[in-house]
């Protein structure tokens, strides 16, 4: 594979990863919710949009049908936590865990490979002027494509009276009482709206990887979260960039490391140590940066 051949690869890799990572933007970010329903919603994604292309479902309905049973999965988690009262971070290993289950009772088996079948991906060879073109260009345009529409309808949202509750209910929860609005709603809203995104990337994984694996979600949310962290830190040196942007951005230079990695010797199976590692030392860094920055005070 040549330079070229790598590039696109780590561009459509950490566009897909990028939706996730949107999603986990307003939990990690603006709601501080420690929400591990990630790393089964991914893979809840993957399971029903194979299903789905596994039984000649148009490829394009897997999209939005991965997405609404990953507003289920949040909104469960949200139930749980809010009305039930139990903690943020069992709330989401709760759901977690069953949804590795689920993922099996949807598919019937722990990988189902849909390599045959029709996906995002592939349509365009039903238009002979777009069979000259080779699959990775138009599969990385159809990636900017896709992670440009969750981008910008993320960004909508978030500028709506919703939205900006949303936001409120991270940052003063009592600001958000005050406005006579229930704050758990709010919250619910936000996990449903964030696991959505999820299952989209995981299913847009499927599409692009052409199989669904059941421990394929495992250590989603670190990835995710070290590419919100990497993203919103470069976002420092530009401050006209969106936060949802820089997101963007810090997933594919995250996917660029990691691919750096692989070509200086490592093996696959270093990959989710790297990624532990590589989050440990940005958030020493951070943790270092605001020390500096009291005693600068």
């Amino acid at each position: 594979m040549g330079i070229i051949g790598i590039i696109i690869g780590v561009l459509i890799e950490g566009l897909i990863y990028g939706i996730v990572s949107l999603g986990v933007y307003i939990t990690y970010k603006i709601l501080d919710f420690p929400d591990m329903t990630v790393d089964g919603c991914f893979p809840l994604g993957m399971s029903v949009t194979a299903i789905l292309l596994f039984n000649g479902v148009h490829p394009i309905i897997t999209l939005f049908v991965s997405f609404f049973v990953g507003v289920l999965a949040g909104i469960v988690t949200g139930i749980i936590h809010v009305k039930f009262g139990v903690r943020d971070l069992l709330s989401g290993i709760i759901v977690m865990t069953g949804l590795y289950s689920i993922n099996l009772i949807i598919t019937g088996r722990p990988n189902l490979p849909v390599f045959q079948k029709p996906s995002i991906f592939n349509m365009h060879i039903k238009y002979d002027f777009l069979r000259v073109i080779p699959r990775n260009y138009i599969t990385l345009a159809i990636m900017i494509c896709v992670a440009l529409i969750c981008k910008i309808l993320l960004d909508k949202y978030l500028n709506t009276k919703s939205g900006y509750l949303l936001r409120s209910v991270g940052d003063n929860e009592k600001l958000v009482t005050t406005l006579a609005v229930d704050k758990g709603n709010v919250k619910i809203m936000g996990l449903a709206i964030a696991n959505g995104l999820v299952a989209l990337g995981g299913s847009i994984y499927t599409h692009d990887r052409g199989f669904f694996e059941i421990s394929a979600g495992t250590g989603t949310l670190v990835i995710a979260v070290a590419n919100v962290i990497i993203g919103l830190q470069l976002m420092k040196w530009f401050s006209n960039i969106k936060p949802t942007t820089a997101v963007l951005f810090g997933s594919i230079l995250y996917r660029a490391i990691i691919s750096i990695a692989i070509s200086v010797g490592f093996e696959a199976r270093d990959m989710k140590l790297i990624t532990a590692i590589l989050l440990l030392i940005i958030l020493l860094f951070n943790k270092n940066k605001k020390k500096l920055k009291v005693v600068a005070k």
